[in-house]
């Protein structure tokens, strides 16, 4: 096992490369052990260079009532009224925090997604 941590684009294509060739070792095991500390290098690297935005606010309730089948009429049951629910989804409407308390609880979206300006 030959870990060093990873500074570079160059270090972080041959961990990748290492990592395939380990993916599948056994727990508690030699390759177990690097595949398990090279996943947390990989992964730090990752969230400095490559770091994912939350998604929109409106995007994420879109996406949420989808996955759940949810109407606008479902929608309208958690925040009120049916036209409120258009105003909100065409973005003519910003979300109140009571809204927001709602739809994270109805929806689970994590209110670090709902909170954010859109």
């Amino acid at each position: 096992m030959n870990i060093k941590p990873i500074k570079t684009e160059q270090d972080y294509l041959d961990a990748l490369k290492r990592l395939e060739v380990i993916f599948d070792a056994a727990e508690n095991t030699k390759e177990g052990d690097e595949l398990e500390i090279l996943g947390v290098l990989i992964d730090n690297y990752e969230k400095t260079y490559f770091p994912i935005d939350l998604p929109d606010p409106i995007e994420a309730i879109k996406f949420r009532m989808e996955q759940l089948n949810y109407s606008n009429h479902d929608l309208a049951q958690i925040i009120g009224l049916k036209s409120r629910v258009s105003e909100i989804l065409n973005k003519k409407r910003k979300l109140s925090i009571n809204m927001i308390r709602k739809l994270h609880d109805a929806l689970q979206i994590s209110t670090d997604v709902l909170v954010q300006e859109y």
